[in-house]
């Protein structure tokens, strides 16, 4: 026999052997035994309890220490998650459809479970509206290889069960009575166990409210069944006017042949103290240094996320009442519009979150701007310079009525949006390295992280000077009175408590994700409204939040309106004051 003929029947053997297993394996009767839908469910809620719930057992042994301190706590959360998770499944899967609702629910579980273990996230309704509003660009950079692991870990071997086991046909009179009963077992069990471990849980649950949004797959379950409801109950509903009574003020009599123009830029995912401006170690922002810019300290935000806080900041309502509205306003670009003015949103993200859906409104990927962008774009997605490119040809295909009274501009960023932060800035103005260059960002150093993000902030800081650079040259050629104001949607987190990202529930959301940058830069609109950059510049370490946000712009732009509050202009304060 020859050597390389051996090596053939060597080969084919050890195939055979691993087929022969892989039969062996796969035939047995744990396989391929009939199960009832109602044992389908109770198997899967038991491997879901177990396995798909890693992160919440990652953050027991955190908050614990020792095993003999959070191996107790395990053991309690498994006995009241099996049970819920059984009667969840019960409620649900109905006959042969028990395999395709099973594996719905393990997959949208191991997702769960892997955002939480990548980036410390917890899935609250908060977070399920990121998810829903999240657009191919986004969800694009936050694919990876961990990903695929991580959800296989929690699929792969239930999926093979449930196409290998076949299951039982019942009769619709005894499928209902047998489905109902695991679901008031199961329900009772789970109060059971909740009751009966009530004096471990409490504590732990009052001291840790981020716990009750780790319970996978029910707390994304939860949540998303409140996102659904919330958006059910407005949907259909008339929008509630609030426009009534907007007019423009004086100083649009008394006002020179130059109206005003103000450029309103929403932040994405900016810290205020990375801002080189407001004390930061690095000069992340050289720019607005140079200019003669105010720059607010103590700023913070209405949410922790793009969809809670836009809105929320374009709102008359405030935090508090726009969380407990029960109805969809009208916004400030409403208002300004109303009032007679000329309105453009101008978006290089995901959508304005509905502010923008009754004003003229563009995009850097649209045709308009494609040709002007084209050296900021790369495929489907552009650096903030995009912003700007065209921007006085879509001023100028506003209506002329409307223009000559005044313009509104609002430029919404892409600015620091994670994880993918190295795409955030242009190769020009990367002046920290090395850079992190994975989403993956715990994998990263912590020093290439920071490199990333702060590059990010250099990018905004540009493309806030290059606005400023713009406005003053439409003064110099006598076309408007403008002025600047940024603020950001919400913080970040980078690592800080081995948290990453944003969208924390507000609550029990860290400072990073809250505390955000405000920045104005007067011009002549200030002037125009008897606004003292002097008396601001004592003002800088005031408490402001996105509740001074609407009130601001209506008076900077002397937009007389109902829905005005004067003790919440942050620049009402030095308004007719010397200095």
């Amino acid at each position: 026999m020859s050597l390389e003929h051996g090596v053939a029947v060597r080969i084919a053997r050890r195939t055979q052997r691993r087929e022969t297993f892989w039969q062996e394996v796969l035939g047995s009767p744990f396989w391929t035994q009939p199960r009832t839908p109602q044992a389908v469910a109770i198997g899967m809620a038991l491997w879901l309890a177990i396995v798909g719930n890693w992160a919440l057992w990652r953050e027991l042994a955190r908050l614990g220490g020792a095993p003999s301190l959070y191996v107790p706590s395990m053991i309690t959360m498994v006995a009241l998650i099996f049970p819920a998770t059984a009667a969840l499944l019960a409620a649900v899967a109905w006959g042969r459809a028990v395999k395709p609702v099973a594996l719905l629910v393990l997959l949208v579980a191991g997702f769960a479970q892997h955002y939480m273990l990548q980036f410390h996230i917890v899935i609250d309704p908060g977070m399920v509206a990121n998810v829903v509003q999240t657009d191919v660009g986004e969800a694009r950079d936050l694919l990876s290889a961990r990903m695929l692991a991580d959800v296989l870990l929690v699929v792969l071997l239930p999926a093979l069960w449930l196409w290998r086991v076949p299951v039982i046909a019942q009769r619709w009179p005894t499928l209902l009575w047998r489905n109902a009963l695991l679901l008031v077992l199961a329900a009772a069990v789970a109060v059971a166990a909740g009751v009966t471990m009530n004096r471990q849980l409490a504590p732990l649950m009052r001291n840790n409210p981020q716990l009750r949004y780790m319970v996978n797959p029910l707390s994304t379950f939860y949540s998303l069944g409140r996102h659904v409801f919330k958006s059910g109950r407005t949907q259909g509903q008339a929008l509630v006017a609030i426009t009534a009574g907007a007019a423009l003020g004086a100083s649009y009599a008394a006002a020179p042949a130059r109206p005003p123009l103000l450029l309103l830029v929403v932040g994405e995912t900016a810290r205020a103290d990375h801002f080189g401006i407001n004390g930061y170690v690095r000069d992340t922002t050289p720019r607005l240094a140079a200019q003669d810019v105010l720059s607010w300290r103590n700023a913070h935000s209405c949410g922790t996320s793009t969809a809670a806080s836009v809105p929320c900041m374009f709102s008359h309502l405030g935090k508090t009442g726009f969380e407990a509205r029960k109805n969809e306003y009208e916004n400030l670009l409403d208002v300004l519009q109303a009032a007679g003015l000329a309105v453009l949103w101008v978006d290089n993200q995901a959508g304005c979150k509905g502010v923008c859906d009754r004003v003229a409104s563009a995009s850097t990927r649209d045709a308009a701007g494609a040709a002007a962008a084209r050296e900021f774009c790369d495929g489907d997605e552009c650096l903030d310079d995009a912003l700007l490119a065209n921007l006085d040809q879509r001023i100028a295909a506003l209506p002329a009525e409307r223009t000559a009274r005044g313009v509104v501009v609002v430029l919404h960023q892409m600015g620091s949006h994670g994880p993918a932060y190295y795409k955030r800035s242009a190769q020009k103005l990367k002046h920290f390295s090395p850079e992190c260059r994975t989403i993956e960002l715990s994998q990263c150093p912590h020093e290439a992280l920071i490199n990333a993000f702060d590059n990010s902030i250099v990018q905004t800081d540009h493309l806030l000077g290059s606005a400023i650079d713009w406005l003053k040259a439409r003064e110099r050629q006598q076309q408007n009175q403008t002025a600047l104001l940024y603020m950001s949607d919400h913080g970040e987190s980078l690592g800080e408590y081995g948290i990453y990202l944003h969208g924390m529930p507000y609550a029990f959301a860290p400072e990073s994700q809250k505390h955000v940058p405000m920045v104005f830069w007067p011009g002549a609109l200030a002037q125009r409204t008897q606004v003292s950059v002097g008396c601001l510049r004592g003002k800088l370490d005031d408490a402001v939040t996105h509740d001074n946000l609407y009130p601001t712009v209506l008076g900077l732009m002397d937009v007389k309106t109902p829905t005005y509050r004067a003790a919440l202009d942050a620049l009402n304060p030095c308004r007719n004051k010397a200095g």
